[in-house]
């Protein structure tokens, strides 16, 4: 069954945030141990995380309970 645009366009949203977590990988390491803290805290603390949107992706809509 083919993808609809919506869904296509959703998985390049997440190739998008893939690439920004590879830059921020890529950077980690210039930065002092106090930046990394603060920026691994600053991670846990986004809402919505990556975890969170993965939780919404395997529960089922209200409209097919």
């Amino acid at each position: 069954m083919p993808l609809s645009g919506e869904a296509i366009r959703l998985m390049n949203y997440i190739d998008d945030v893939a690439v920004t977590l590879r830059r921020v990988m890529a950077l980690a390491p210039t930065l002092t141990a106090e930046e990394r803290t603060r920026v691994s805290e600053h991670l846990k603390q986004s809402k919505p995380n990556a975890e969170d949107v993965a939780k919404s992706l395997t529960e089922k809509p209200l409209a097919e309970k």
